[in-house]
């Protein structure tokens, strides 16, 4: 390895991640596409020489990140450094752009979880408690102005309502995290072949959606959870989180899985582009009728390699 060159790429890309890093927390009106670039010199530092020296890397960013930003900038770079470092060491590694795509949310999701630790311990703010307290303000300020109108009685009915499914919503809180983390990884990622391709004339880039495959062991993970919705569960209790959280999420994979073999068939069928994609905009304006059925398809999809046998028909 030429350590002359790995110093001074180290200090061109975190001199590049310390400016977007200021950009993204004193600018108005860019920092949010500042933030979605952040991880981005950190991607090609780690394609280039792999997860060690990265590490080292993220250490050094840490430390002037904290000098030339604020103390609060730590959980930021500890969070775009860990979906940074996995993504580009999974580059170096020649894996498949989605095998890449999900190192790259497991990295992100770690580290929101790490921001949330740390916003508590050190920081001793609780972003679940303050999750709670906007919530409580929002139906506060709601059902003031429904009994403004002379609405009290119904009020109270939405507000149990409402209040149910709030608090459903903040059982989901780790699924919101994948979720993020998945988000994070898919526009890093994205946003780094664009520029690796374009400096070291490279082509990385991500194969067509139609070609999306999701393990087949997320099909038995998806029914154990299910199983497990049969029998009556505290809750309160961890298990009950658990199940609730592993069931939704592996039930949105189902639903990207699904889509993804519609896209498939259309292609594999010279059927009009209008197939597929009018199928996201109706399962979006109607989830309650569509959305059940492509998840159907891409359980089929991946337990019974359902786009196998349409390849066989022929086009």
């Amino acid at each position: 390895m030429n350590r002359s060159k790995l110093l001074t790429d180290g200090v061109l890309l975190i001199a590049i991640y310390i400016v977007l890093l200021l950009i993204a927390m004193f600018v108005p009106l860019i920092e949010l596409v500042a933030t979605f670039l952040l991880p981005v010199p950190i991607i090609i530092f780690a394609s280039r020489y792999d997860w060690k020296s990265s590490l080292l890397m993220l250490a050094v960013a840490l430390v002037l990140s904290s000098l030339f930003a604020t103390i609060f900038s730590l959980p930021v770079t500890v969070l775009m450094g860990l979906g940074g470092v996995m993504i580009g060491s999974a580059m170096y590694r020649g894996l498949s752009a989605y095998e890449t795509w999900a190192r790259g949310a497991v990295g992100f999701g770690l580290g929101l979880v790490f921001v949330l630790l740390i916003s508590q311990l050190v920081f001793d703010v609780n972003m679940l408690e303050e999750i709670d307290v906007m919530i409580d303000q929002s139906m506060q300020m709601s059902q003031d102005m429904m009994e403004q109108f002379g609405l009290a009685d119904q009020a109270a009915e939405q507000m149990a309502l409402i209040e149910e499914q709030m608090e459903m919503l903040k059982n989901l809180i780790p699924v919101g995290i994948a979720v993020i983390g998945i988000l994070l990884s898919f526009i890093g990622q994205w946003v780094s072949y664009k520029v690796i391709n374009r400096l070291e004339n490279k082509n990385f880039h991500f194969p067509p959606f139609r070609e999306l495959k999701l393990p087949v062991s997320l099909v038995w993970i998806y029914f154990f959870a299910l199983i497990f919705t049969f029998f009556e569960l505290d809750q309160n209790g961890m298990l009950y989180l658990a199940v609730n959280n592993v069931l939704m999420l592996a039930g949105m994979l189902m639903v990207i899985q699904g889509f993804s073999l519609i896209f498939f068939y259309a292609y594999q069928k010279n059927k009009s582009k209008a197939l597929p994609i009018g199928s996201v905009v109706l399962t979006i304006l109607m989830p309650f009728l569509f959305l059940y059925l492509v998840r159907i398809l891409g359980i089929i999809d991946i337990g019974f390699k359902l786009r196998d046998r349409i390849s066989q028909s022929g086009k």
